[in-house]
């Protein structure tokens, strides 16, 4: 140790010329430090050091101190002046520091901020600094008023409003149409929407969002200096003000882009006013709005919540919860309002869509919002929503059991009724998946008793719920059609009724997912009542028409000119009631083509056979007669081409040139 002071001691030797020796190890010192360019912490820790090997060396400390005191002073003198300089003259009548021509005056300016910052942490472990504190607090509320004003123009000045027409263009939408059909509806039927007229059926399901659509709230140049600007604000203390700055600017944003979207503020009130065709319009807004502002737009303020106030955990969440909220609650408030409105069967498939879009937010809207009310609102308005939907439906199968309509089809056509009912079916059958969600526990009493035999029950018990109200409800349509069936006093056209119907109805089913949900053996059933009903007709219309054929009367009597008679008497009656049921039943109208041609084909295996045995037993007999071709009208092959021209819808009359007659 002896040796390592003497050394230092260096050229007097002892303690002659000891004054110049100890400045000069003092400048040496103090030149190290400095070289070495170290944070005040190191430096004091050297210092211990160095006095560890010369006592001589402990007064460095102080001159170190006292230099950097002055070094300290002079970035804090410099900082002021900037900060100042922009509250008062040239400064303070610029509109921004944050021109995009001037970067470097913004980045003076935030250097300044942090060198008072770093002057304040220093002087708060100082007992005689409160001048200089008073000094740099005051500069640094100057500064954060000014940064305030410069985040909140910043804000609005980069906000992008939401592009409409992009945003639609990068949207899928899912419609679903059917075929048009000329339909008869009246007003008979005013309890059902009009929807086989014209266009046919048409409903637009909403959207469908694609995971990489986004779009710029705020212009990315922006960003990193807006994330600057919070992040002085954050540390000066001022981060309640910046909270409620940012908030404020993108709240009004999210409204803005809400009103883009359509969304409106209505109450119930409002809503009971407004037109269905209106408010289908706006309830088709509403679920492209709740898809993208919660997809898109929540998504993308929550980034940039993230990455603004990426220093504060706090603040990133208080921020994006009170941003959130408000845009949320317009959403619900408007679901709300359809939610508990009148319910009426022409807006359940809307209703559906509302719920379905709500439930499909739902999860990224628990991810992203902390707020557990605004959680529990959604899920109460969905809760809701799902019942409209089930009260909706509900409506819709009382609406078919009751419909009590007393109009006749002229030419006994497809019911209105019977129309409505399956394309409304095949439009709730999208809605299976959450249908059966909504309906599950809920089955309808009437599902259960369904079923003539125990195969029909066992069915039903491993149908979806969705299925066993469907067979319910096409039961309660069949039982409804066969009440309108008893309004023609003519039994045949009641059968020709119930063909087309029960036709009809089992086309429907199969060219749709009804046929999955209701099964083979539904369709196989209804087919063979569609056969039992064409017997019924064939019995109903044609039996009578060939008694005429019969024998009675025509054998077993002695009399020749009384058998001639009874022969004449048949073929008259005969020509009569042909001529007659084809005028009456070519205006009749069945309207599948296949089932027409079925019925044409059983009419004449039914009727040419017995015709042309007849005749061909007592054709010779009538042959022979004057005026023959008054009673033998019709040869087989005229008969069968005139059964050609039946169910088309035309009625017509039979001018048949009669054979000359053989004297």
């Amino acid at each position: 140790m002896a040796t390592t002071t003497t050394s230092i001691g260096g050229d007097g030797g002892g303690g002659g010329g000891g004054g110049g020796g100890e400045d000069r190890v003092m400048a040496t010192a103090q030149q190290i430090l400095k070289s070495l360019n170290t944070p005040k912490e190191v430096r004091d820790d050297m210092l211990l050091i160095f006095s560890s090997f010369d006592n001589r060396l402990s007064n460095i400390t102080s001159l170190v101190n006292s230099g950097d005191s002055k070094r300290e002073g002079d970035r804090f003198e410099a900082a002021e002046k900037v900060i100042l300089r922009w509250d008062s003259g040239q400064g303070a009548s610029r509109n921004s520091l944050f021109w995009e021509d001037a970067p470097d005056e913004a980045a003076e300016y935030l250097s300044a901020v942090d060198d008072i910052l770093h002057r304040m942490d220093e002087l708060s472990i100082q007992s005689d600094s409160a001048k200089i504190v008073e000094r740099a607090e005051n500069a640094i509320q100057i500064a954060m008023s000014r940064l305030e004003d410069e985040f909140r123009h910043m804000l609005i000045r980069s906000t992008v409003p939401l592009d409409a027409e992009h945003l639609h263009g990068s949207i899928r939408r899912v419609s679903l149409s059917f075929a048009s059909h000329e339909g008869e509806n009246s007003d008979e039927f005013e309890s059902f929407a009009d929807v086989d007229r014209g266009s046919g059926i048409f409903h637009e399901r909403g959207v469908s969002l694609g995971d990489d659509l986004r779009v710029d709230l705020i212009n990315p140049d922006a960003v990193d200096d807006l994330k600057e600007i919070a992040d002085r604000m954050i540390r000066s203390g001022y981060e309640r003000e910046c909270l409620n700055v940012y908030i404020s600017v993108r709240r009004d944003a999210l409204d803005e882009c809400l009103v883009v979207l359509g969304v409106e503020k209505l109450g119930i009130e409002d809503i009971q006013k407004i037109d269905w065709k209106s408010l289908d319009e706006k309830m088709k807004k509403w679920i492209q709005a709740v898809k993208v502002s919660v997809r898109v737009l929540l998504t993308g303020e929550k980034r940039l919540c993230d990455y603004i106030f990426s220093g504060s955990d706090d603040s990133e969440e208080a921020c994006f919860n009170e941003i959130a909220k408000g845009c949320v609650r317009k959403l619900l408030n408007f679901a709300e309002a359809i939610a508990i409105g009148e319910r009426s069967v022409e807006k359940l498939f809307r209703i559906l869509d509302m719920y379905e879009a709500l439930a499909y937010v739902l999860p990224d809207l628990q991810a992203m919002v902390p707020d557990e009310f605004v959680i529990d609102e959604a899920k109460g308005v969905l809760s809701r929503l799902g019942e409209a939907a089930k009260g909706t439906f509900c409506e819709f199968e009382n609406a078919v059991r009751s419909e009590t309509s007393k109009k006749t089809m002229l030419n006994a056509e497809i019911h209105p009724l019977a129309r409505y009912v399956m394309n409304y079916l095949r439009l709730l059958v999208v809605y299976s998946n959450t249908l059966d969600e909504l309906l599950e526990g809920n089955d309808d009493e009437d599902s259960r008793r369904l079923g003539d035999d125990g195969g029909e029950n066992l069915e039903l018990e491993t149908m979806s719920p969705l299925a066993r109200r469907l067979f319910s409800l096409i039961a309660s349509l069949e039982s409804n059609l066969e009440r309108k069936s008893k309004l023609y006093a003519d039994d045949s056209l009641q059968y020709i009724f119930l063909m087309n119907n029960i036709q009809y109805i089992v086309q429907k089913v199969k060219d749709s997912e009804l046929g999955k949900l209701l099964g083979d053996r539904w369709v196989r059933k209804r087919r063979g009542q569609v056969r039992v009903y064409a017997t019924s007709y064939l019995r109903a219309s044609w039996g009578r028409l060939l008694s005429f054929l019969k024998e009675e009367g025509t054998v077993g009597s002695s009399n020749s000119a009384l058998k001639l008679a009874a022969l004449k008497e048949k073929f008259k009656n005969f020509n009569a009631g042909f001529e007659e049921l084809y005028r009456v039943q070519t205006g009749w109208k069945v309207a599948d083509p296949q089932l027409r041609e079925e019925l044409r084909i059983s009419i004449s295996a039914k009727a040419l056979p017995a015709y042309r045995a007849f005749v061909g037993r007592h054709g010779s007999q009538i042959e022979n007669t004057r005026h023959a071709g008054r009673y033998i009208k019709y040869s087989s092959d005229d008969l069968e081409n005139y059964l050609l021209d039946l169910f088309e819808g035309s009625a017509c009359v039979l001018n048949h040139l009669r054979r000359k007659s053989s004297s």
